[in-house]
């Protein structure tokens, strides 16, 4: 359901936007999903471009609960977590096959963010993001002891899926290339799914409450129940990640849990620009390379990337790709 009274004063450069910006909204699946082709191209490495692709689907999840509903969140690495150790155990554990083991694996990080969100979700503001960070590190500790399960602090081992049967055709999935351009068929599904409820009455009824959560209120639409379907969804795409992140390195670490996995989630989704489509994909590359870069010089490497992230929310609030998007307005 959408209102008019809901709709922000447009700027002239809303009211008409540049020939850029119009062919990015309309064709903003198919431009992301040729972007992702080239990046194996591009990078100094395969194994770079697949963790870009990894680290930006889980930022896609996020930026639809805090870019696109306004929620912030410190507890989105539980559903990335997991969505990995499911899948890894439905592999290692059960022998289940790879594609019902990914099926399982959203589902469960689903089912969390479900039981999370129903938790959180009627609460505001800094006591929103400070129960979603205790209930994160909740489900972390449950994975450190059930050790039996998880592995504990050693981290889940044991599964490696090296062919995979699709399309009827056999593929090395050791090989990067293949693994990369699999991997990315996921990451073209999220996009297309983040798209349609963007562009649906639920991705409208959802930036309303990011707006103005009291007016959505009184225009009549269910603000706990449209918040709690956002995080649910967001949490689905993030598990989605996780499972994707197992698959490829056939080894699922505790710290994927840790709430340091979350704020980096965080820092991605900022980087590269809330509530800009292809802006996680962007923060996610950025956030990987400084990493790479920066951990060459010093151990430390934190504190300069720290910095740099201080200065962006200072001098460039709407990140990488969305800094573009508003120059190309212009």
């Amino acid at each position: 359901m959408s209102s008019p009274a809901l709709a922000a004063p447009a700027t002239a450069s809303e009211r008409k936007p540049s020939s850029v910006t119009a062919a990015l909204a309309a064709y903003r699946v198919p431009l992301s999903i040729l972007a992702l082709c080239l990046l194996p191209w591009l990078l100094p490495s395969k194994a770079l471009a697949v963790n870009v692709l990894v680290y930006g689907v889980v930022a896609v999840g996020y930026n639809l609960l805090f870019g696109y509903t306004g929620l912030l969140s410190f507890g989105h690495a539980a559903f990335f977590g997991a969505g990995a150790y499911i899948t890894g155990i439905a592999i290692g554990q059960f022998g289940v096959p790879w594609l019902v083991a990914v099926f399982l694996g959203i589902l469960g990080g689903g089912a969390l963010a479900f039981i999370i969100g129903g938790l959180t979700t009627r609460t505001r503001g800094i006591y929103f993001s400070m129960v979603t960070l205790a209930l994160a590190q909740l489900v972390y500790y449950v994975a450190l002891q059930a050790s039996s399960w998880t592995g504990g602090e050693n981290g889940l081992r044991g599964f490696t899926v090296d062919k995979i049967n699709l399309f009827g055709t056999t593929i090395n999935f050791l090989d990067p290339i293949n693994k990369y351009y699999v991997l990315m068929m996921f990451a073209a599904l999220a996009l297309w799914a983040v798209s349609r409820i963007l562009n649906s009455p639920f991705g409208a009824a959802i930036e309303a409450i990011r707006e103005n959560e009291r007016r959505a209120r009184t225009c009549g639409y269910d603000v706990e129940k449209t918040k709690l379907l956002a995080f649910t969804l967001s949490g689905l795409i993030c598990a989605l990640a996780g499972t994707m992140s197992a698959l490829h390195l056939a080894f699922v670490p505790l710290d994927v849990l840790h709430y340091h996995t979350s704020g980096m989630i965080v820092m991605m989704t900022l980087l590269g620009g809330a509530r800009s489509f292809f802006g996680p994909f962007v923060g996610a590359l950025a956030f990987l390379l400084m990493e790479d870069v920066f951990s060459l010089w010093t151990s430390h490497w934190q504190i300069i990337v720290g910095s740099i992230f201080i200065l962006f929310v200072l001098f460039l609030p709407r990140g990488l790709w969305g800094t573009f998007l508003e120059k190309a307005v212009r």
